[in-house]
C-alpha cells in the first residue's frame, strides 16, 4: 500500500514537579531547603529516514506521546528528563498544521529533524525560592504541560524527472524500460494507481530518479479521476517528460497535450514553469503521421524539445534520456 498523507496526534511529555525538601543531618538542626528541580518532559521529534518509503505506518498508529520528566528530589537532585520520542518519516514529508495550510516543516533530506511538540519545562524545587528573608520556603512549581496537537503529514516524492500524461500514454512501459522498476503494465487506463520511482543509471557515477505519476484526466486539479492527490508529487521534479500516445486514433494528440498542460497550470505550484520535453510514444504501432507532425510543430512553436520513442522496442530512449540529463547536469553545474 502507498499512503501519501496522514493525520496524527502528538503530545510532548510534562515536566516533572519541583521537590519540597529540607536538609536533615545529625548536628545540623536548622538545615536549609534542598529540594531539586523537576526534569524536562520529552519532546516529539520527526526524523527523516531514507529507509522509510511511505506514510503507511501512520495508518495503524496515530498517537505519539513522549514520556514525562521525573520529579525533583532532595539533596538538590534534579529529576531525570523524559526521553525524546523519535518518529521516523520518509524524506519528502511536509508537516502541516491541522487547520489551514500552514507549513510547519519540510523534511527533504535524510536525518533532517523537526521538533513538532516541545516537552514541558520541569518545575522549580523549594531551594530556588530561598532568600535572605525567606529561609524556609515550601513553595515549588509543578511541571509545565508539554505541547499537544494534531498535525497533518503529506509525502511529496523526491524525483528528478516526472512522467506525466493521460492514462495509458506509456509511462509505466517507459519507466520499466529505462530503470529496474517493475510497474504494472496493461492495455487499459489507470494501471498505475500510485506513484512509482525508478533509478536511471546514466553513467557509473551519475544517476537520476524518475517518477511515474498516475495518469491525469480533465479536471484532475479538482480531484477528478485519481485527482490532485498525485499532482503534488510533480512539484519536486526538475523536468517533466510529457508522454503522448501516438497510436491512439480516438482523439487528436495535440488536444491531449493541451488537456494535461491545462491541468498542470490550473493546479499551480509552478508546474507550468518547469522544463518539459514532449514525447510521442508507441512508435512501434502504426500512427497518423499528419497528427504526429502537428504535435512536432506545436513543440517547436513552444520552444520545447520533442522526441518520438518506443519503450517496448527500446527505440529512441537514449536520446530522450540524454535530453533529460541535460537539464539535470546544467542545474548541478549552476
Amino acid at each position: 500500500m502507498f499512503l501519501d498523507s496522514a493525520r496524527i496526534f502528538v503530545k510532548a511529555g510534562r515536566g516533572g514537579s519541583g521537590c519540597v525538601s529540607f536538609r536533615r543531618e545529625k548536628f545540623v538542626p536548622k538545615g536549609g531547603p534542598n529540594g531539586g528541580d523537576g526534569g524536562r518532559g520529552g519532546s516529539v521529534v520527526l526524523v527523516a529516514r531514507s529507509q522509510v518509503r511511505t506514510l503507511v505506518a501512520f495508518r495503524y498508529k496515530k498517537s505519539f506521546i513522549a514520556p514525562s520528566g521525573k520529579p525533583g528530589e532532595g539533596s538538590l537532585r534534579t529529576g531525570a528528563s523524559g526521553r525524546d520520542l523519535l518518529v521516523p518519516v520518509p524524506p519528502g514529508t511536509v508537516v502541516l498544521a491541522e487547520e489551514g495550510d500552514e507549513v510547519l516543516a519540510d523534511l527533504v533530506e535524510s536525518r533532517q529533524r523537526f521538533v513538532v511538540a516541545q516537552g514541558g519545562r520541569g518545575g522549580r524545587g523549594n531551594a530556588r525560592f530561598k532568600s535572605a528573608t525567606h529561609q524556609a520556603p515550601r513553595e515549588f512549581d509543578p511541571g509545565e504541560e508539554g505541547l499537544s496537537r494534531w498535525i497533518r503529514l503529506e509525502l511529496k516524492l523526491l524525483a528528478d524527472v516526472g512522467l506525466v500524461g493521460l492514462p495509458n500514454a506509456g509511462k509505466s512501459t517507459l519507466l520499466a524500460a529505462v530503470t529496474n522498476a517493475k510497474p504494472k503494465i496493461a492495455p487499459y487506463p489507470f494501471t498505475t494507481l500510485r506513484p512509482i520511482l525508478g533509478v536511471v543509471e546514466w553513467t557509473r557515477r551519475r544517476s537520476f530518479v524518475i517518477a511515474d505519476i498516475p495518469g491525469l484526466i480533465e479536471g484532475a486539479h479538482h480531484g477528478v479521476g485519481l485527482g490532485d492527490q498525485f499532482l503534488k508529487h510533480v512539484e519536486r521534479t526538475r523536468v517533466l517528460l510529457h508522454l503522448v500516445d501516438l497510436s491512439d486514433q480516438a482523439s487528436d494528440p495535440l488536444e491531449r497535450v493541451m488537456t494535461v498542460e491545462h491541468e498542470l497550470t490550473a493546479y499551480g505550484a509552478g508546474l507550468d514553469q518547469k522544463p518539459v520535453v514532449i514525447v510521442g510514444t508507441k512508435d512501434d504501432i502504426p500512427f497518423d503521421p499528419e497528427k504526429e507532425g502537428a504535435l512536432r510543430e506545436y513543440a517547436a512553436r513552444r520552444g520545447v524539445p520533442y522526441h518520438r520513442v518506443s519503450a517496448a522496442a527500446h527505440k529512441g530512449l537514449h536520446g530522450l534520456l540524454a535530453e533529460a540529463w541535460g537539464y539535470l547536469s546544467d542545474e548541478e553545474e549552476a
